[in-house]
């Protein structure tokens, strides 16, 4: 009997964090079976925005395309850089994010 594919998904990251100030980080990142959509094995979505879903910053690859939005919208000129560059990205454009609100 083979297993189902969604039996070889497991759970690497699954984060929410709420601050004072009404923004939200939520991080969730999964292994799943290398294939042509997910050919790293990873699938991921990390966001960056408001509760009431005004998104700052956010990359994911939930349809397959590895994709960057911002405030603006989709950032049509996002490269992937690979996953761990993406994730470090990631965290220093939320700490810039944050550092900007503390200091205003």
């Amino acid at each position: 009997m083979s297993m189902a594919p969604e039996d070889d998904v497991r759970v690497l990251e699954d984060t929410e964090r709420h601050f004072d100030d009404g923004t939200v980080l939520r991080a969730r990142v999964l292994a799943v079976p290398e294939s042509e959509k997910f050919p790293e094995g990873i699938k991921y979505r990390l966001h960056y925005g408001t509760t009431e879903d005004v998104t700052f910053v956010r990359y994911d690859n939930s349809h397959g395309i590895h994709e960057r939005h911002t405030s603006e919208g989709l950032d049509e000129d996002y490269d992937f850089p690979g996953y761990a560059a993406m994730q470090d990205r990631f965290w220093r454009e939320v700490e810039q994010h944050r550092d900007e609100i503390a200091n205003s």
